[in-house]
């Protein structure tokens, strides 16, 4: 009786999730037929399916039946699933030679990482991208409830589509997702010891530059400003001394440690956080506070303030966040939003980052989930730009650190093309439980979209168990 119960269940899920879903043969902006599998739907989760969550799913162009089925988690929180696909890992991006103002222009991204997985980008929690609630309740939001609404998504989905429940399942996101994505996974990996339904093949997880505890996260700026020649040997020993190592939360009534943390902010306040070495924005030097950048906001995705006004023109002179200018007026066309089959009335105004949310950061750290899961087998990537200040890699070095794994593989170079694409090492734990950690030279926050061509080659090797 019960497996008759449950798989009636599984046919009005399946009966109701698939007249929500569609696949999309062409887009405005790109000429002809896509030359992929693309979908996109909603999947509704919470009381009376109150959030209704949107996303894309592009199967893999290599062997969509063997190759690996991965959830994609972008940051903020409040970005996007479509910033990932078209300016980090999926298989379009904006032809920003070709493209005009109000006539963006899409081409094909040689480095999709959809050549080597099926992926489902979401746009979650509520709020974000074209993902929306019925009523105001739904908007009311923190990390775990997120990552709750999150694992019964992926439950949902994997009951409309069945025919990737045998595909290995991997988790992934990067920045703010961080601390949501080990929930994910905990939740995930409980409810399979639960016997819980569909059961998910899950494998394990990657996380890129990820934020997993804010203040210990941001107290390696410093240290990561002295190592990348940012400040002099002398002013880092001096903040070192005087605020005895600990500069997220420093003592307000410590006048040294102040006087130090204004010195450092004078010399790193104008650079580029989300890449050392790259122009910073003239609106974010003006926005910049003068006194100290060691609070929470910094820690948050560093969007341009095209948020809710239509882009007028383009901006004059370069700089990273010139590349998201066409997704606004992309996405915010009537005809595109039409294409995707977006619910007509759902979305005000669509935003690559949206920072108005109503949401609480609940979890300080999330060290202890990936500790809990060592014990699990899977099998774990983490990543990070070496030349990102706003999750310095050693910051991300020392909580793997802190797991207490045991070296397998030492620290040594990647390559691509014969050239160091980044440094790496891996870890391993007890029932099988490995973890890579690898660096990606000169890449910011985050890597694939600064190193396309060495991430798609890096997540590759992995999936294949070969060393980077």
């Amino acid at each position: 009786m019960a497996a008759l119960q449950l798989f009636i269940l599984f046919v009005a899920l399946n009966v109701v999730l698939s007249s929500s879903r569609q696949i999309i043969t062409t887009l405005p902006g790109f000429d002809g037929d896509l030359p992929f599998k693309l979908e996109t739907g909603y999947i509704g989760v919470g009381e009376n399916d109150n959030v209704q969550l949107f996303y894309y799913f592009i199967e893999s162009e290599r062997s969509p039946e063997d190759d690996p089925l991965v959830l994609w988690l972008s940051g903020g929180p409040g970005c996007s699933g479509f910033w990932a696909l078209a300016y980090q890992l999926g298989p379009l991006s904006f032809d920003y030679e070709n493209s005009r103002e109000n006539s963006p222009k899409l081409l094909l991204n040689p480095y999709s990482w959809t050549k080597v997985a099926s992926i489902i980008f979401i746009d979650a929690p509520a709020g974000t991208g074209f993902s929306y609630v019925k009523n105001w309740q739904g908007f009311v939001m923190n990390d775990t409830l997120s990552a709750v609404q999150t694992y019964f998504f992926l439950r949902k989905w994997l009951i409309a589509h069945p025919s990737f429940l045998a595909n290995p399942l991997y988790i992934f996101g990067e920045s703010y997702s961080g601390k949501v994505l080990p929930i994910v996974v905990q939740k995930i990996s409980d409810g399979i010891d639960l016997g819980d339904e569909p059961r998910m093949n899950l494998k394990g997880y990657v996380l890129g530059n990820p934020v997993t505890d804010e203040a210990s996260d941001m107290n390696f700026r410093p240290q990561f400003a002295y190592m990348k020649g940012l400040i002099t040997h002398e002013i880092y020993e001096s903040a070192k001394r005087n605020c005895r190592g600990e500069y997220t939360n420093a003592d307000p009534s410590n006048g040294l440690c102040k006087a130090d943390l204004q010195n450092i902010t004078a010399c790193i306040g104008k650079l580029s956080i989300q890449n050392i070495y790259e122009p910073q924005c003239s609106l974010d030097i003006l926005r910049r506070p003068v006194q100290f950048i060691w609070d929470r906001a910094i820690i948050e995705e560093d969007s341009f303030d095209f948020l809710y006004s239509p882009v007028q023109s383009a901006p004059s002179h370069w700089c990273r966040k010139d590349n998201y200018f066409y997704s606004y007026n992309w996405a915010n066309n009537k005809a595109v939003q039409k294409a995707l089959r977006v619910r007509e009335g759902t979305v005000e105004y669509w935003t690559r980052c949206n920072k108005s949310l109503s949401y609480t950061s609940d979890v300080s750290s999330g060290v202890d989930y990936h500790r809990k899961l060592t014990k699990k087998g899977y099998q774990v990537l983490v990543y990070s730009g070496d030349v990102d200040m706003v999750v310095p890699y050693m910051a991300t070095e020392a909580w793997i650190k802190s797991l207490n794994l045991t070296i397998e593989t030492g620290w040594q170079p990647w390559l691509v093309e014969s050239q160091v694409a980044g440094y790496w090492y891996r870890y391993k734990g007890k029932n099988n439980y490995h973890l890579t950690f690898a660096t990606v030279k000169g890449a910011g926050h985050n890597g694939p979209e600064y190193r396309p061509k060495e991430c798609l080659a890096m997540i590759d090797r992995w999936f294949a168990s070969y060393p980077l």
